[in-house]
């Protein structure tokens, strides 16, 4: 899909021979101006360099002017050695494109874990990426995938003319806080580093950190988000213009999970918290036992009512309520319905799962997807 990045961007992808498809592999997202930004990125204390290198620059609380990332290597569990490739790979394209400072220029990588990364082809595709930089997404979109089948943006237009363009990455080893995506968002919205730096957390963890595919957390995910600075815009539009594009783009990650049928989602009321609301949606998502009653289009209620119990999301459970395909199917008891209708009506794209927990006001949603045999499959031959 071409998709025309903000004012004050350019972006570029080539393919420099670290997939063995043949397929396009590095990528980069410029800016002749500085880069107001933020970040949230994995928790798990096994993190790759570049992880760890943009929270230092994070920390620091100074400008950047892009990043670039390649993938088919997550060059993650490769000693010392991964520290200062991943150095170098920011170091060439800096020096390619004249920057002043190494550290203006962020990294990512993705693909397999423990692999040295090679450098060298790195540094050989540099002129022609930096050459190939201009207004289309696409490629870049397209570099940055692994076990994806399809490429994932999301954009939005601000009445005073700014735009967000979001850009995201992520299949499999999928959960909370966070999980292997990596999300790239580009606005030209007059937005400060401070005001991005407070809303963007609370956007992540209503979006990015409610998919999940498979219950594992990886080690080089990141959510950014970078702005131009180039045309005014309403402070409340825009935060919620960001989060719809989050939003969409979490959503496309969990219905392109590793061997997905369909897009589950899961949508839950009547919540004390928006925390609660949330875990509760998230553990229903996750149910490796609601994730195969999908996939099979079965009916099985008392699956999710399970996950919710499990969830820590306290209910009303004389007037809980669950839904399936909008059909309640239990309310404080089981209801009678037409099983094998409902089953039918199952057997689609996208499976909705709806419950109110009737002990507050507040909601909040999650995104999975069914789980399948091919994911095994996907998953036993990854590395061989």
């Amino acid at each position: 899909m071409a998709v025309r990045v903000p004012m004050g961007f350019e972006i570029a992808a080539v393919t420099a021979g670290l997939k063995a498809s043949g397929r396009p592999d590095l990528a980069l997202v410029y800016s002749p101006y500085p880069l107001a930004w933020a970040l949230m990125s994995t928790d798990n204390i096994v993190k790759a360099p570049c992880v760890s290198r943009n929270r230092s620059r994070f920390t620091s609380g100074a400008a950047v002017r892009g990043i670039v990332v390649n993938s088919g290597n997550a060059n993650c569990a490769t000693g010392e050695r991964g520290i200062w490739d991943n150095e170098d790979m920011a170091g060439a394209v800096a020096s390619a494109l004249a920057l002043a400072r190494v550290q203006d220029m962020l990294t990512a990588s993705t693909g397999v874990i423990g692999q040295t990364l090679p450098v060298d082809r790195i540094r050989a595709a540099v002129p022609a990426l930096t050459a190939a930089l201009g207004q289309d997404s696409g490629p870049f979109a397209e570099a940055i995938l692994t076990t994806d089948t399809a490429a994932k943006q999301a954009n939005a237009t601000l009445r005073g003319g700014s735009r967000i363009v979001g850009i995201a990455k992520g299949s499999g080893m999928i959960h909370p806080n966070m999980a292997t995506l990596l999300a790239f968002v580009l606005t030209d919205a007059d937005v400060g580093q401070d005001e991005l730096r407070a809303v963007w957390p609370g956007i992540v963890e209503r979006s990015f950190n409610q998919v999940t595919v498979d219950g594992d957390t990886s080690t080089n995910d990141m959510a950014l988000v970078l702005s131009s600075r180039q045309i005014g815009a309403d402070r409340q539009e825009f935060a919620e213009a960001l989060e719809e594009v989050a939003t969409k783009l979490a959503s496309k990650v969990a219905r392109d999970g590793e061997g997905a049928t369909k897009l589950l989602t899961v949508h839950v009321s009547g919540a004390r918290s928006g925390a609660e609301a949330r875990a509760a949606a998230r553990t229903v998502a996750g149910s490796n036992l609601v994730k195969a009653a999908a996939h099979g289009a079965d009916p099985n209620w008392g699956r999710i009512l399970a996950a919710v119990g499990r969830s820590g999301a306290v209910s009303d459970l004389a007037n809980l309520r669950i839904g399936l395909q909008g059909e309640t199917v239990y309310q404080g008891a089981a209801l009678p319905f037409d099983a094998a209708g409902l089953s039918e009506r199952l057997r689609t794209e996208e499976v909705i799962i709806e419950i109110d927990l009737a002990a507050g006001e507040a909601h909040g949603e999650a995104w999975g997807c069914d789980l399948s045999a091919e994911y095994v499959h996907i998953n036993a031959d990854y590395t061989t």
